[in-house]
């Protein structure tokens, strides 16, 4: 039986993308869709669709999958409305990593995939999607068979008996993350589609999506309840938990700082150091082949939606600082009126009554660089 996972609790979902400032929306400029859940769904989970005109009818219609995965697919829907779910929360983790950068996971309006020609350059913007990507597949998968939504899989089986750390002996009880199903799914799954060719890229995939698995397992945590008098803890039950994937996000985003670039080795097996100055690539680093594409101007070829519009920060040095993002453009200024919460009072029992304050604040946005240099980019 599955029953219910102690760790659950504990779990708080991942923040949605904001503008970094409270009370307003930033101008965006018409070109740059966010990625709503609408959009994810069409992409990612037809799951919705499942129950009403069965599997097969809607697995053999998404486009993209090859046919290990269309077979998973229909095998498996309740999973596949999992990976589903679990790419609206990879994705709103990769809005957040890169929401002061340049690069800042959003995609074209019209474009049909979720990151459209960003994806086609074998840059480290591609290197950290697929990481992430792979890592939330893996994150849904085992938080689902944890809940008991899936028929597949349930708690992890191997964690029963005693067992021990450094502060000594306990009982594993409740319900631990069955990680290893999440993890060996999500390889036969995302991995499919790599597996079809041999070259570069596939590589180059294959080996990202293994940093996004492994990623996920890295931060699995030991939670215990204590059991005696007055809570002296003279026995303990445990069970193994995935931490928040805020955590695995961080720690792919500095993977991403410090990806490597290659090149295929002559066999075709491997890799090799495109500067002989670096050291050879493990296999927890993201690897890449290209460099990315110039960020700062509108690419319809390369995917880059450019920076202008986008909001900055006009006292910062860092990547949102408007000298930063704008990419020595300069920026306009615009005064915007907020209305906040304001003078919040806590009422004895159990509410918290705030006032609405409104005041002024000044926006700062990219100008556009200049049109000959913009049409040098279409």
């Amino acid at each position: 039986a599955i029953g219910p996972n102690p760790a659950a609790a504990s779990r708080a979902g991942v923040v949605p993308q904001g503008s970094g400032q409270a009370g307003f929306s930033a101008p965006r400029p018409p070109h740059v869709t966010p990625l709503s859940n609408a959009r994810i769904s069409t992409v990612f989970s037809p799951h919705r669709y499942i129950g009403a005109l069965g599997a097969r009818v809607i697995c053999d219609n998404i486009p993209g999958l090859v046919n290990k995965q269309r077979q998973l697919c229909q095998r498996y829907p309740d999973i596949m409305q999992s990976i589903g779910e679990g790419a609206k929360e990879w994705i709103r983790e990769c809005q957040h990593q890169f929401l002061h950068h340049r690069w800042n996971c959003s995609t074209l309006a019209r474009d049909h995939t979720v990151f459209g020609r960003v994806m086609l350059r074998s840059s480290r913007e591609a290197a950290f999607v697929y990481a992430i990507s792979s890592a939330g597949v893996v994150y849904a998968i085992t938080r689902a068979c944890s809940q008991g939504e899936l028929k597949a899989c349930g708690c992890d089986a191997l964690k029963h008996g005693r067992s021990k750390d450094e502060r000594g002996e306990f009982d594993w009880g409740g319900c631990s993350d069955n990680i290893n199903y999440g993890i060996k799914f999500a390889k036969g799954f995302v991995d499919a589609k790599e597996k079809k060719v041999k070259d570069a890229r596939a590589l180059m995939n294959l080996h990202n999506n293994r940093c996004g698995r492994t990623a996920v397992k890295r931060f699995l945590k030991l939670e215990c309840k204590c059991h005696g008098v007055s809570g002296s803890c003279t026995l303990r039950t445990c069970w193994l938990a995935m931490s928040d994937f805020r955590k695995t996000g961080d720690y792919l985003r500095k993977k991403y700082n410090g990806a490597i670039q290659v090149i295929m080795n002559q066999d075709g097996t491997g890799f090799t150091v495109a500067n002989k100055n670096f050291r050879k690539p493990t296999k927890t680093d993201l690897v890449y082949f290209e460099n990315s594409p110039d960020y700062c101007v509108m690419d319809k070829s390369a995917g880059s939606l450019g920076t202008a519009s986008r909001v900055c920060n006009k006292t910062s040095r860092g990547t949102d600082g408007c000298e930063v993002m704008c990419c020595g453009r300069g920026y306009d200024t615009t005064r915007v009126t907020r209305i906040t919460k304001c003078e919040c009072k806590f009422q004895w029992c159990c509410a918290v009554h705030c006032k609405e304050c409104e005041d002024t604040v000044d926006v700062h946005t990219c100008k556009a660089p200049k049109r000959a240099e913009w049409l040098d980019q279409t």
